[in-house]
């Protein structure tokens, strides 16, 4: 039963992972583009917004790995 239910476990921790990068990524590109046309500065917080979702999303994959591989 329990290599019955291995495929869905790694389904669920693929689709987990790429949640939270893309999702970090994306909020941070979106508050970047909120900020730069609120202050006028074009790309300087685009890109401060996408290193800072970037950063986000790693160490939230790298929590759900360690959950994962944890056993709990």
């Amino acid at each position: 039963m329990r290599q019955q239910r291995r495929p869905y476990q790694a389904m669920a921790l693929y689709s987990a992972i790429l949640s939270q990068l893309a999702g970090s990524m994306l909020v941070g590109l979106f508050a970047g583009r909120w900020l730069d046309q609120k202050w006028n500065t074009e790309p300087l917080f685009l890109i401060i917004g996408l290193l800072l979702g970037l950063t986000a999303g790693i160490y939230a994959m790298l929590h759900t790995v360690n959950h994962f591989n944890s056993g709990e």
